[in-house]
């Protein structure tokens, strides 16, 4: 089964401190190697800050795009990573070592399969 992990955190708790951020940077290499060492990993990307979003609106014959993302929130999502796991505890397992679920969150959803027609 497909889980995204989607990995929050608030901005101002980052660090300047450049050994720091190695040091971080280091952890989530390791931790992506063994996702793809144990063959569980779909995909996963690190998203750019949020001044570089748009969020588009679609009311009636009406598009709207604001510059910004859609909700006021400290937290924010920062990335992601999809892995295709034998059930749930192990999606949960591989959240809690990401490592801004230290300083953050990381919500686990089960990816809709949308391969057959809804009921």
């Amino acid at each position: 089964m497909k889980y995204m992990l989607l990995i929050y955190s608030d901005p101002t708790t980052w660090t300047d401190d450049p050994a720091e951020n190695q040091k971080i940077h280091a952890e989530y290499m390791t931790y992506t190697q063994e996702l793809i060492d144990s063959r569980e990993l779909v995909a996963g990307d690190a998203l750019q800050g949020t001044e570089t979003a748009t969020t588009v609106r679609v009311r009636g014959a009406k598009t709207t795009n604001v510059d910004g993302p859609f909700a006021e929130t400290k937290e924010v999502l920062g990335g992601y990573y999809v892995v295709d796991v034998r059930d749930l505890d192990r999606a949960l397992e591989l959240a809690s070592r990401i490592p801004h679920a230290r300083i953050g969150s990381v919500e686990v959803r089960p990816v809709a399969d949308m391969s057959s027609p809804r009921d």
